[in-house]
């Protein structure tokens, strides 16, 4: 500046003719108190304040005043103080360093110019940066001045209204920040340990370099090794590029107004240079942009060099260098443990830290491609691979028939098939003996002809289910096994009515001994019972979806049907069981009564154990249970009542008479001392 007003009043032809420029230089210290003083200095001999309100043809008998312009100051903070002192009497000041917003605030300073651009451009500039490198979490640290604290304002504005940048945290400093006491020691560690434990990616400095001074000695005594963004307040400074071990404290990015070879030629009083225009809006504001700072602190020798590698211009124009935007981009997770992308089956999630997404694996059911994208659900028909980064479908489950449990179950039941047939051929042959006729007669073939129908049903809970599988499984066993029983039933009642001789019980039995009645009302209610069943509520296929299968069942439809249709038939068979119990003292060849007692307890038994496995299984089994107790059921009748009668048939021939039949009852009573007479 020195240098720029001896060029003006000694330069031939002189730029300002009959003018001689002068200055007063005073060291501020950057301390309000002593820019005040300093400036009520320069305007002292000043003219009065109110001049502006005179007529403009009064002669005025104050001298001409002394200060025309005041340059500076360099801190905001300052430039404020002294831009309100100035004002009073119209002096311009004109400021290189100081940036706030607030001086654009021409009803605030109407006299007040700047060479450098407001931060409000400043803070959009760093804005943009933050979003050029990719950078999801930053910190702030500002001061509590007008520089610093304005500045942290506007840049926090700034950044919320970006998608996918977060704010870590925003430490404001106190005035007294770079003084060394206790309580700034305190301060200090503080935002050590902030900074330390925050997964921040840059940590954002807009504070005077002062500040920033005691700020970096702390962090490269403290190995930090952080990003930092610096403002133009210290972006250049060289008593904190040349720390001793700043490299210690990581990489620095910085920005300073666009220089230009202010510039050193404005002693030709031209506001065009090279290919910039300088001029000021009107808020006093240049149209200068900035220059984007790095500070290179490995290839250097002498110590950190600091070049530039982008600007940014005051409409929103950034332009970094491509090959270190390049660099920066292919950085996949921070050094600060703050994830950019993940694994394949992992989505990036916040969750203890404020800003920091972490690689969270995706839950199962659940799958993601990579690249931190958010996880997806597979959907109900499929299930997540382990590494949960595809979805597989899920196969259906239901019994198949080579499974070896339903191989088993099916070979019993074919030969259930087999022995019931053969059973009906022998009953057929041997239709006139007392063997058969003792078993029931005509009613031995409604009671195998429903066995042959239990047997065959047992096959439909193979396999996928389908709506007839479903319809014919558990009603028709419901129907054809209450046939079974009401036949059983009624060849107790003949068998009582024969060999009960209390003529009161023997009458009331009779009366109930009609074969046709007993099973067309037995099998009838049943039936009653299973039709609307079948039409209102059938059972149907449903699917359950399981982890990784889809669990292929039938649906009963109501379960309150279901269950009336197995107490109905427990009913009768606990009655049968009681008749035949009953019945075991009578003088029976052919051991009917105490054989149903077996076989009615064995049905009793299977279906009472069927209800808890059923209730507590889980799966394809379920199924299989129902199979396997229709099939025990069907044996318990086949092997218990009618294989003995079919073993008598084929190999005790000698008691397949009556003769041995009315000597079985006479030498039963002559035991107990009684005299019959038989016929």
């Amino acid at each position: 500046m020195i240098y720029a007003l001896r060029e003006i009043n000694q330069r031939t032809p002189r730029a300002l003719p009959n003018f001689t420029l002068g200055y007063d230089i005073y060291d501020t210290c950057g301390d309000v108190s002593i820019a005040i003083r300093a400036t009520l200095q320069l305007l002292k001999n000043q003219s009065d304040p109110q001049m502006c309100l005179v007529p403009a043809n009064f002669q005025s008998v104050l001298s001409e005043p002394k200060t025309k312009a005041v340059i500076g100051e360099r801190y905001s903070e300052v430039s404020i103080a002294v831009a309100r002192v100035v004002a009073l009497s119209s002096v311009a000041q004109i400021s290189h360093g100081s940036t706030s917003e607030q001086l654009s605030r021409k009803l605030k300073f109407p006299s007040f110019l700047r060479t450098i651009s407001s931060d409000e451009h400043q803070t959009k500039a760093i804005s943009e940066l933050v979003r050029k490198f990719n950078w999801t979490a930053v910190a702030i640290v500002g001061s509590d001045d007008e520089y610093g604290k304005y500045g942290s304002d506007r840049l926090e504005a700034n950044l919320r209204v970006m998608k996918n940048i977060c704010i870590e945290f925003i430490n404001i400093l106190p005035g007294y920040f770079s003084k060394n006491t206790s309580q700034v020691h305190k301060m200090l560690n503080e935002l050590v340990d902030n900074i330390n434990k925050s997964p921040a990616e840059a940590i954002i400095m807009f504070t005077k370099d002062t500040n920033v001074n005691v700020i970096m000695e702390a962090a490269i005594k403290h190995n930090l090794n952080r990003t930092w963004i610096a403002s133009d307040s210290w972006s250049t400074s060289s008593l904190i590029s040349t720390l001793p071990g700043i490299e210690k404290a990581g990489e620095v990015f910085g920005f300073i107004s666009k220089r230009n070879e202010l510039l050193t030629e404005i002693k030709k009083v031209n506001f065009t240079v090279n290919t910039t225009r300088i001029f000021f809006d009107s808020n006093g504001d240049p149209s200068l942009g900035y220059d984007i700072l790095y500070w290179n602190m490995t290839e250097s020798k002498k110590g950190t060099s600091i070049k530039t590698i982008g600007e940014y211009w005051p409409n929103g124009k950034i332009e970094i260098h491509n090959d270190f935007v390049g660099n920066k981009s292919r950085e996949m997770v921070t050094a600060y443990n703050c994830s950019k992308t993940c694994e394949p089956g992992q989505m990036l999630k916040k969750q203890s830290k404020r800003c920091c997404h972490d690689c969270v694996p995706c839950a199962e059911g659940e799958f993601s491609a990579g690249n931190g994208d958010k996880c997806e659900t597979c959907g109900q028909k499929k299930y997540s691979s382990p590494q949960r980064n595809m979805c597989f479908k899920k196969t259906p489950e239901f019994l198949d028939w080579s499974d070896p449990f339903i191989i088993i179950l099916s070979c019993l039941q074919v030969l259930g098939i087999i022995t019931t047939i053969v059973f009906a051929i022998l009953f057929a042959i041997y239709h006139r003996t007392p063997v058969v006729k003792a078993v029931g007669g005509y009613l031995c073939f409604l009671e195998l002809f429903s066995l042959l129908v239990c047997f065959c049903l047992a096959f439909s809970f193979v396999g996928k289910p389908t709506a007839a599988s479903c319809m014919v499984g558990l009603p028709v066993f419901g129907i054809a096994f209450s046939l079974c029983i009401s036949c059983i039933l009624a060849n107790l009642l003949q068998i009582l009515v024969g060999f009960n001789f209390d003529l009161k019980i023997r009458l009331w039995i009779k009366k109930l001994n009609q074969p046709a009645a007993v099973v067309i009302i037995v099998s009838g209610i049943q039936l009653a019972l299973c039709v609307p069943w079948l039409y209102f509520y059938p059972p149907f296929p449903y699917e359950r979806i399981l982890k990784t299968t889809i669990l292929l069942q039938c649906h009963k439809g109501s379960d309150k049907l279901f269950i009336a249709m197995l107490v109905y038939n427990a009913f009768w068979a606990l009655s049968c069981f009681l008749f035949a119990f009953k019945g075991k003292q009578l003088p029976d060849l052919y051991k009917n009564a105490s054989l149903i007692t077996t076989s009615m307890m064995l049905f009793l038994i299977i279906w009472i154990l069927f209800i808890p496995i059923y209730i507590s299984l889980f799966g394809s089994y379920k199924q299989a249970i129902e199979s396997a107790a229709i099939l025990i059921s069907s044996y318990s009748i086949l092997c218990c009542h009618l294989a003995p009668k079919c073993y008598i048939i084929i190999f005790r021939k000698e008691i397949n008479n009556e003769n041995a039949i009315t000597e079985y009852i006479r030498k039963h009573f002559e035991q107990k001392n009684l005299t019959v007479v038989t016929s």
